[in-house]
């Protein structure tokens, strides 16, 4: 009897958690990369110095097109003097590659599903930033912070 709760306790502590969503975003929300949002270049530069690439981003407009620097954190997007999107490797424990069912599972609810992305409203902080994940062939292939109302 003892042998078997010790088994089914293990099996609780070591499979029912991850059925939950793994995220606190309220508690992330003054992390990195969240804070990045709103950055001025100045404070990009004096952070995290030279870039390790530049390049340009063309948008669908031509007021979309965008000044990309890249370094080790990801590719910050920047809008006149500040950074207004980053791409990222990973965030939360999803990494590029994922299937879409552990970004599902680690985000929870209160993810919006569109097929082949997933959006996630950040809450608190001065201006509105989501998270948005797209998928290709049901892999996450790129993961963007930014902020909406910069679109």
């Amino acid at each position: 009897m003892l042998r078997r709760s010790s088994f089914i306790w293990l099996f609780l502590i070591s499979v029912v958690p991850p059925l939950f969503s793994q995220v606190s975003v309220s508690e992330e929300r003054k992390e990195e990369p969240f804070s990045y949002i709103g950055m001025k270049l100045e404070d990009m530069f004096n952070r995290f110095g030279t870039p390790r690439a530049v390049y340009s981003s063309r948008g669908d407009e031509h007021w979309q097109d965008d000044v990309v620097f890249t370094y080790g954190e990801g590719d910050f997007y920047i809008y006149r003097d500040r950074i207004w999107q980053v791409g990222l490797k990973s965030v939360f424990g999803i990494n590029i590659g994922d299937v879409k069912a552990v970004a599902l599972l680690v985000l929870g609810e209160n993810v919006t599903d569109e097929g082949d992305y997933l959006l996630y409203n950040i809450p608190g902080g001065a201006w509105p930033v989501s998270l948005r994940i797209n998928f290709s062939a049901g892999k996450v292939s790129a993961i963007f912070v930014y902020r909406p109302d910069f679109q």
